[in-house]
């Protein structure tokens, strides 16, 4: 086969494309500043949300890092991309929450900051702070990896579909939710600002289900399937207490001005211990109460108090076929 060389015209030629490219890529470029300059201008009035300053804010991807560390913590062995065994675990342990001592303090220490200068508070030794909060926290795992050995026992004895408490800590969405919830919930409690809130809504992200962080819970909760569960800000639920998908526990319809007026007041349900409540069930309002013992059948919607050991159906719809 005979090899031809390209021609010198043909030479000539492709470099005058490559330099005829090159110079309309640069005519393009050039216009870069300008609208850099027209995106800072527009975030120096009110219309843009912006944070341009010196001092940094929390990262949402470090905080999610930081979940997938704490479920390392809590359940040992299962998460570990390394092996654990009774040998190394001081070690491995002693490692991960050296490693998230630093990670969380960093970021609570951030939210704090952010707090002071957002909304010009006296100083709060902000630093301090963010170590005293994150040892707090980190002496509560003990008592969030009790409350969690119930939640995944109640799912196991509830359940015929799960054949081992393993399946479920790997597998079961509902698990995940409530395990960053608990974390977030105790970090709310210590009054750590806007962690809590990217905590569970990472996992509403994750699985659907919808946990606000304020929430109180008690032992032995289960969510079975989950996906579109909604718990608000000021629910309370007792101690085992199972909830299918789609089941909401909110709010009622409140005012344009209502922000200001019942923040820190309740404003979703009461749900006594030992109660079932089925998928797609609706209950609303902080003066709703639904008694110990009770069933709630799917696709109800409830506003009043329900009183213990009732069960609430709908009627036996009545179909139509063609």
């Amino acid at each position: 086969m005979t090899h031809h060389e390209p021609s010198d015209n043909r030479l000539i030629t492709s470099k005058s494309t490559c330099k005829t490219e090159a110079a309309s890529q640069s005519s393009y470029r050039e216009k870069l500043p300008g609208i850099v300059d027209e995106i800072i201008h527009s975030c120096t009035n009110d219309a843009c949300h912006t944070h341009i300053d010196f001092h940094p804010i929390f990262s949402k991807e470090k905080l999610i890092q930081i979940i997938y560390k704490l479920r390392e913590v809590i359940f040992p062995g299962y998460f570990d991309s390394s092996k654990i065994d009774p040998v190394n675990l001081s070690y491995a342990l002693g490692q991960d929450v050296s490693v998230l001592f630093d990670q969380l303090s960093e970021q609570v220490t951030y939210s704090i900051r952010h707090d002071c200068f957002r909304y010009d508070m006296s100083c709060q030794d902000c630093e301090k702070l963010g170590y005293e909060k994150t040892l707090s926290f980190l002496s509560a795992i003990p008592e969030i990896q009790r409350l969690l050995a119930l939640d995944v026992q109640a799912c196991l004895e509830g359940d015929p579909a799960a054949k081992s408490p393993d399946e479920i800590i790997f597998c079961y969405p509902g698990i995940f939710a409530i395990m960053v919830y608990r974390m977030a919930h105790q970090l709310n409690d210590l009054g750590v600002p806007f962690i809590p809130r990217i905590m569970t809504e990472y996992a509403h992200g994750q699985t659907g289900i919808d946990i606000h962080p304020g929430a109180e819970i008690g032992e032995g909760f289960v969510i079975d399937h989950g996906t579109g569960v909604v718990i608000g800000e000021t629910t309370f639920i007792g101690n085992q207490v199972r909830i299918y998908q789609g089941v909401t526990l909110g709010a009622l319809s409140l005012p344009r001005n209502a922000g200001e007026e019942l923040r820190g007041k309740k404003r979703h349900p009461t749900i006594e211990d030992e109660v079932i409540i089925y998928s797609g069930a609706t209950i609303l309002g902080g003066h709703t109460r639904i008694g110990a013992r009770s069933v709630i059948g799917g696709n109800v919607w409830i506003t009043e108090s329900v009183p213990p050991d009732t069960t609430v159906l709908l009627a036996k719809p009545q179909l139509i076929y063609k």
